[in-house]
C-alpha cells in the first residue's frame, strides 16, 4: 500500500511540475512580447523594465529562468519579490491576493461538497432501494429540478426569500471565521446549499444507477441467498462497489471548483478565486490569471492523488494493478 501511494505521489509531483512548465512557457516564452513589459503594466518605464527583467531573471538561460520561476512561485525571492509579480490593477502581490481569497473558495467548496455528497448518495440509495415507488419518483423529480435550475437564479431566489423576506441568514458577502462561527456560518449557509443542489442532483442519479446495476450482480444474489440482512447487502456489498465512479467525479468536481465557482461567488459577493480569475481575465491582468491557473491545475493534480488513494481502499485490486 505504501509503495502504491509513493508511486502516485511521485507522479503527482511530475504532473504539477509539467503544469508549471507549460504555464511558464506559454506566458514567458511564446513570441507574444517581452514579459517584463506586461508585468510592468500599461505605462512601463525603462527603470521598471530593467528591474523586472533582473528580478524575473529574463536575462539568464532558459533552464535557469525556469528554476527561479518555480522557486519564486512557492517561496518568493530573497528581496520579497513574489514569483508571480504584482497585479496590474492595484499593484498588490498576486500571492497575497490568492492567500486572502483562497479561504473563501475553500470554505465554500468544503461546505457544499459535504452537503452534496452526503445528500446525493443518501437520496440515490433511497431511490434505488425504493425503485419505481413514491420515494423514487420524488427523488428523481428533485434531481430533475436540481439539474434544470440555473445556479444564478437559485442564488437570487434564496437571497430574496431566506435573507430579505425571512431574515434567517446574514445575507451576501464573506465574513472571516475569526469574527465568530455563527456570523461566519450565516453568510455561507446559502451559498453552500445553492452550490450543492446542482451537484446533489447529479450524484443522486449517478448513485441510483450504479447501485441498481451493482444489485443485479451475481455476488449480490449469492449474498442474499446466504441469508445476509438486506442492510448488509446494500451498504457493505452493493454501495461500496458502486462508489468508485462517485469518487472519481467527486475529486474532479472539487478541484475544478477551485477556480470555477465564479457564478456562486458573484451572486453571493464572496469574491474568491473564481471571481479573481474572471476579473483578471476581463482586465487582462496577466499575473493574476497566471496565479489562479497554477492553483487550479495544482488542485486537480492533488485531488487525482486523493482519488487514487481512496480507490485503493475501496477496491484492493487497484493497488496491485
Amino acid at each position: 500500500m505504501l509503495l502504491y501511494i509513493a508511486r502516485r505521489l511521485a507522479w503527482t509531483v511530475v504532473v504539477v511540475l509539467a503544469v508549471v512548465f507549460v504555464t511558464f512557457f506559454v506566458f514567458f516564452k511564446l513570441p507574444n512580447g517581452n514579459p517584463a513589459l506586461r508585468f510592468c503594466g500599461k505605462s512601463p518605464t525603462p527603470e521598471c523594465i530593467q528591474l523586472t527583467t533582473a528580478r524575473l531573471h529574463l536575462d539568464k538561460p532558459f533552464y535557469i529562468e525556469f528554476g527561479y520561476f518555480v522557486k519564486n512561485f512557492f517561496l518568493g525571492d530573497e528581496n520579497g519579490w513574489p514569483g508571480l509579480g504584482y497585479s496590474y490593477g492595484n499593484y498588490v502581490s498576486v500571492r497575497s491576493e490568492i492567500i486572502e481569497r483562497a479561504p473563501r473558495t475553500l470554505w465554500l467548496i468544503a461546505g457544499a461538497a459535504t452537503i452534496w455528497l452526503t445528500g446525493g448518495v443518501a437520496i440515490g440509495v433511497l431511490s434505488a432501494v425504493k425503485r419505481r415507488r413514491l420515494p423514487d419518483r420524488l427523488a428523481m423529480g428533485f434531481a430533475l429540478f436540481g439539474i434544470s435550475a440555473p445556479v444564478f437564479w437559485l442564488g437570487l431566489m434564496a437571497l430574496f426569500i431566506v435573507w430579505k423576506e425571512l431574515h434567517l441568514t446574514g445575507g451576501s458577502g464573506y465574513v472571516p471565521l475569526s469574527d465568530g462561527v455563527g456570523h461566519w456560518l450565516s453568510h455561507l449557509i446559502l451559498p453552500w446549499c445553492v452550490l450543492a443542489l446542482l451537484y446533489m442532483a447529479i450524484y443522486a442519479r449517478l448513485t441510483r444507477n450504479n447501485l441498481l446495476e451493482t444489485l443485479g450482480e451475481d455476488y449480490i444474489r449469492t449474498a442474499r441467498a446466504k441469508g445476509l440482512p438486506e442492510r448488509t447487502v446494500i451498504f457493505k456489498h452493493g454501495l461500496r462497489a458502486s462508489l468508485t465512479p462517485i469518487v472519481t467525479i467527486f475529486g474532479l468536481d472539487i478541484a475544478l471548483l477551485v477556480g470555477g465557482a465564479i457564478i456562486t461567488e458573484s451572486v453571493f459577493n464572496l469574491q474568491g478565486l473564481g471571481w479573481l480569475a474572471f476579473n483578471g481575465a476581463e482586465t487582462q491582468d496577466l499575473p493574476t490569471v497566471l496565479g489562479v491557473v497554477l492553483c487550479t491545475a495544482t488542485a486537480v493534480a492533488i485531488m487525482n492523488l486523493v482519488v487514487d488513494i481512496v480507490y485503493a481502499f475501496l477496491d484492493p485490486r487497484v493497488r496491485y494493478a
